[in-house]
């Protein structure tokens, strides 16, 4: 075999091996990565996640940096088909280096709801402002799950927080 066959091989290989080199997941000697999930509701319906992971303290400034308004995840989803509809909304923290943003704001238009909901969870403040958890901070992996009901979904996006 010459050197100039056993190029696309070379080529090949470096390319077939770059994700082994760039990133800490695959095959370690030694103990594995394990992570453990918990779960807690407290006495408010805020439910909080920990998440407990080997490595994880080490390669969260690597990854992550500080927490940004993209930690922030907004999701809903619908719950009921017959009468008025119900819509569940989770909040969730997604930030691993272990800030807590306080303060969370979300546009929400005229937020309204048939249905009450907890004003220290959820609470439209004015036009197109509502404030998440009464404004205390938002633990990594804390979730905080409304249901409202109204005849139509809400838009809700991220619209202002204080990160550590």
């Amino acid at each position: 075999m010459t050197i100039t066959n056993s190029c696309p091989l070379i080529l090949f290989l470096c390319f077939t091996m770059l994700p082994f080199l760039f990133c800490d997941e695959g095959m370690h000697s030694g103990q594995s990565n394990q992570i453990l999930h918990s779960f807690q509701e407290d006495r408010n319906g805020s439910i909080t996640v920990s998440v407990k992971a080997e490595h994880a303290a080490s390669r969260k400034n690597w990854l992550h940096g500080s927490c940004t308004s993209k930690d922030i995840s907004i999701s809903q989803s619908t719950s009921s088909t017959s009468g008025i509809p119900q819509f569940i909304v989770q909040i969730v923290n997604t930030c691993v280096s272990g800030c807590a943003p306080r303060d969370i704001h979300l546009h929400c238009g005229w937020f309204a709801s048939a249905r009450i909901v907890n004003p220290r969870l959820f609470k439209r403040i004015s036009y197109d402002d509502c404030l998440v958890n009464g404004g205390n901070p938002l633990a990594s992996s804390q979730i905080i799950r409304i249901t409202y009901s109204n005849s139509f979904m809400y838009p809700l996006a991220f619209k202002s927080a204080k990160f550590c």
